[in-house]
C-alpha cells in the first residue's frame, strides 16, 4: 500500500475566493496525493457552508468550526471578537457536533490595529475560554490562532487545561513554542515558511514529532498575495524537510502521524 499522503491541518476553503472553482481546487489538492483538508472556519455565518463542503467532499474535507478571535464586518471591516458573537455560533456548534474533528479557529489576536485595548483582549480571552470549555465538554481538540499574543494563548491554554491543541503558523518566538511543546501542543507550519526567517527559526528549534503541516489556503501561500491552494502543503514539507536534512517522505509520514494524534477523529476519514 502506498504510504499515507500529507495532511492539510488548518485552511479555509469556505472563503469566497473559492467559491467559483472550489471543485477544481480539491480535485488538485486529491490530484496530489493530499490525505485530507481539515477546514477551519471563523464566525457562525460561515459554519453552514463548511459543513456543505464537507458533504460534498465526504471523506476528504474534515470540518472545524470555532468563533475566531478577529471578526468580518464587511470584506472591508473586521474587528475583535465579542461574547455575543460566541453565543451566535454555539447553537450551530451543537448541531453538528458528532461531525467535527475540532473547534477551530479560536485564540487570541492582539494584533494592535483589531484590539489595542485591555477590555477587547479580555474579551477575546472570554471567548476563548468558553470554546476551550466547550471543546472539553464535547471532547474535541483545538484549532488555535494566536497571531501577536503566542505567550498569552499558550499560556491561557495551559492554565485551562486544554490538551489536544494544535497552535497555527505560530509567529512568536520559538523559545514561547517550546513552552507549547512541553504542554503537548503541536504546531503546523504553512507555505509561507519559504519566505519568513521567523518560521525557518521556529522550524530548527521544533521537534518533528511536534509539526503537523497546513496551508491556510488562501493565505500565508508562497508567493505574497497570490492566492494560496491546499495542493502547496508540500512545500511546506519539502522546507521543513531542508532544515532537518531529512528526506520529504519521512517529513510527511511524521506530520500525518501527528495530525492523527492531535485530531484523532481524522482516523475516521484518513486511510491509514
Amino acid at each position: 500500500m502506498a504510504a499515507v499522503g500529507p495532511v492539510d491541518c488548518h485552511c479555509h476553503l469556505a472563503a469566497p475566493c473559492f467559491q467559483p472553482d472550489v471543485a477544481a481546487v480539491v480535485r488538485a489538492a486529491e490530484e496530489a496525493a493530499v490525505a485530507a483538508l481539515v477546514v477551519v472556519a471563523e464566525q457562525a455565518a460561515e459554519f453552514r457552508r463548511v459543513m456543505e463542503l464537507s458533504e460534498r467532499f465526504s471523506g476528504f474535507v474534515v470540518p472545524c468550526l470555532g468563533v475566531h478571535p478577529i471578526q468580518e464586518v464587511s470584506p472591508e471591516e473586521q474587528r475583535s471578537v465579542t461574547v455575543k458573537d460566541l453565543e451566535a455560533a454555539l447553537p450551530l456548534i451543537e448541531l453538528y457536533k458528532d461531525k467535527l474533528v475540532a473547534i477551530g479557529e479560536v485564540g487570541l489576536d492582539f494584533t494592535p490595529r483589531f484590539a489595542s485595548m485591555d477590555e477587547q483582549k479580555e474579551e477575546q480571552r472570554q471567548v476563548l475560554i468558553k470554546q476551550v470549555e466547550l471543546a472539553r465538554r464535547l471532547d474535541l481538540p483545538l484549532n488555535v490562532h494566536s497571531r501577536s499574543a503566542g505567550r498569552p494563548t499558550i499560556n491561557l491554554l495551559k492554565e485551562q487545561g486544554a490538551s489536544k491543541v494544535l497552535l497555527h503558523a505560530f509567529d512568536g518566538k520559538p523559545s514561547v513554542a517550546m513552552e507549547g511543546v512541553k504542554a503537548g501542543y503541536y504546531f503546523s507550519i504553512p507555505p509561507s515558511i519559504i519566505r519568513s526567517e521567523q518560521k525557518q527559526k521556529l522550524v530548527k528549534l521544533l521537534p518533528l514529532e511536534s509539526i503537523c503541516l497546513e496551508t491556510d489556503s488562501p493565505a500565508l501561500g508562497p508567493e505574497k498575495q497570490v492566492r494560496n491552494e491546499p495542493k502547496n502543503i508540500y512545500i511546506a514539507a519539502e522546507y521543513i524537510a531542508k532544515i532537518k536534512g531529512i528526506p520529504v517522505e519521512e517529513v510527511i509520514e511524521v506530520t500525518t502521524q501527528n495530525a492523527l494524534k492531535v485530531f484523532p477523529k481524522l482516523r475516521n476519514f484518513v486511510r491509514v
